[in-house]
């Protein structure tokens, strides 16, 4: 009798944190069939609207997948703690180049990577909204997140979308409540302003030498490289936003390099923490953690 109730016990909880998960076709874009993965959590209620973390990959634009096993561990995460996660994949234009994403990647390819991953991230965030009855999502609590090119591309899609789409109509409804990111940098924080800023977690290592931490060259290329691009990191942005007296939470590691792009997931309790108090209290918290690399 005693080994039957363990049994129910261990049961119950797995299904008390367990989640269902649903794979959907975002958007088609010539030879690609863009697709995302929706983890919801278990038993949800059939009025529930939660929020949802729409997450983009890593990967240098040419590698990485939505549900890699990291991908995979976060949107459970998210399930776990009441959010809709939502992992996308989207077209990897430099894959299958020999000159990668790096210096010998022109400054003009590289802003065009930037602009297809920021529609495509765009698009994905409007199958979600478009669908929001059904996928069980508040509109009005969506949040960019990404780690490296992930990154670069949520804060183009969350900032920066009039630079890089010529004609943004298409996502006129689309308004972010948050955004996280792990190792990101943006081509001009001036696009930050006090209409447009939401709650921003940034993590990021000071020695980053693929994307810069402060204001400095992506993939520290010299001046005189084809692919010479400067870009502005977490420090910048951060201090924008505490600027427009703003909320964000600063994780700087302190000599880390592009390792901090990984999911850190020892502090997405924090993060998640930070986001509730921000989003749904309307609370205004700057925070700044400071980490030494070991």
């Amino acid at each position: 009798m005693k080994v039957v109730i363990k049994f129910l016990i261990i049961i119950i909880s797995f299904t008390a944190f367990s989640q269902s998960v649903s794979t959907h076709t975002y958007a088609i874009k010539n030879n690609d069939s863009l697709k995302l993965d929706v983890y919801t959590p278990y038993n949800i209620k059939e009025d529930s609207a939660l929020p949802v973390v729409i997450w983009m990959h890593g990967g240098g634009f040419s590698k990485g997948s939505r549900d890699g096993k990291d991908e995979q561990q976060l949107m459970k995460y998210l399930a776990k703690n009441k959010f809709i996660g939502v992992s996308i994949s989207y077209r990897l234009s430099r894959e299958g180049y020999k000159t990668g994403f790096g210096c010998q990647c022109s400054k003009q390819d590289k802003l065009f990577t930037f602009a297809k991953a920021v529609e495509d991230f765009l698009d994905a965030t409007n199958y979600i909204i478009q669908n929001g009855d059904s996928l069980h999502v508040n509109p009005k609590k969506i949040i960019a997140g990404g780690s490296s090119s992930g990154a670069e591309s949520v804060l183009s899609a969350v900032y920066m979308r009039d630079y890089f789409i010529e004609d943004t109509t298409n996502y006129d409804d689309i308004k972010y409540a948050g955004l996280i990111s792990f190792a990101g940098a943006m081509v001009d924080e001036n696009y930050i302003t006090k209409e447009n800023a939401v709650p921003t977690v940034l993590f990021h290592g000071t020695k980053d030498d693929l994307v810069p931490y402060s204001r400095a060259a992506h993939h520290s290329c010299k001046f005189d490289e084809t692919g010479y691009l400067i870009l502005n990191g977490s420090g910048v942005i951060f201090t924008m936003l505490e600027k427009l007296n703003k909320s964000y939470y600063l994780f700087r590691v302190e000599g880390g390099r592009h390792e901090v792009a990984s999911i850190p997931f020892s502090e997405l309790d924090n993060i998640l923490q930070f986001l509730n108090n921000t989003i749904t209290y309307k609370k205004v918290i700057q925070t700044k953690r400071l980490e030494f690399k070991q």
